[in-house]
């Protein structure tokens, strides 16, 4: 099982159905925003108590196993 899978939840009545981080409205679109803005681990920490390390990471890792998943030209 994938890490992600427990702490990453899809709800159609929360935030229009984007992956969000389990028990906050926080979605991981937002979490990368944050990262590509320059914000550190420690700043969205910061920012954002309700989150935790672990729920980042299961945010950066559901976004790494989508973009496995994209099909690329050949």
């Amino acid at each position: 099982m994938k890490h992600y899978l427990e702490r990453i939840t899809i709800d159609a009545g929360t935030r229009f159905g984007r992956p969000c981080i389990r028990g906050t409205r926080i979605s991981v679109y937002d979490v990368l925003g944050w990262f590509a803005s320059g914000m550190t681990a420690q700043d969205i920490l910061n920012d954002f108590p309700e989150l935790t390390a672990d729920g980042i990471q299961a945010a950066l890792s559901y976004a790494a196993d989508r973009e496995r998943k994209i099909l690329t030209a050949s």
